[in-house]
């Protein structure tokens, strides 16, 4: 495997991709603090975790969830604390119509190394804005967000990871 500096950054957002949407949801059978603090809590699916783990990236959050990624989200995944992507203020310069508000500070966060950015708010937009702009490899792969991260996504991510020759 690549060392950590050679791994390419695996960007990770919450809502979505890593917490479905579209997941039934039966509040009879939550665990009262998990329920008082986020219900949805309860729809993240423990065994994502270690098949995040096994893709050999450098797990990042980029998620508004800020910190609390780690100490909500992280702990029911098996996940360690994670290094989190800081949101500029808002009134930034947002780039062209229809780029999301998280591609420009993801490139820079990224400085020119291999990513993955998976969320279920990508574009077409954000596909031509991070060719233009990130000198290095990278993959934006959009989840749906009904179903979170599923098989086919996880096959996606490996299959960019090998013909990138890091997985």
């Amino acid at each position: 495997m690549a060392s950590t500096a050679e791994r390419p950054v695996r960007f990770l957002d919450v809502d979505g991709p890593l917490i479905p949407f579209g997941a039934s949801y039966d509040s009879s059978t939550s665990v009262p603090s998990v329920a008082q603090r986020n219900p949805l809590l309860d729809r993240l699916d423990p065994g994502i975790g270690p098949r995040l783990l096994a893709l050999g990236c450098r797990l990042v959050w980029a998620t508004t969830w800020m910190e609390d990624a780690n100490e909500a989200v992280a702990p029911r995944l098996g996940l360690p604390k994670l290094p989190v992507v800081e949101w500029p203020d808002t009134g930034a310069d947002e780039g062209p119509r229809g780029l999301h508000w998280k591609t420009r500070p993801l490139v820079e966060w990224a400085d020119g190394q291999p990513f993955i950015w998976v969320d279920d708010e990508i574009s077409a937009m954000d596909r031509l804005w991070v060719a233009a702009q990130h000198p290095g490899a990278s993959l934006l792969h959009r989840v749906d967000p009904a179903k979170g991260l599923v098989d086919a996504d996880f096959s996606a991510l490996a299959g960019w990871l090998a013909a990138e020759g890091a997985g």
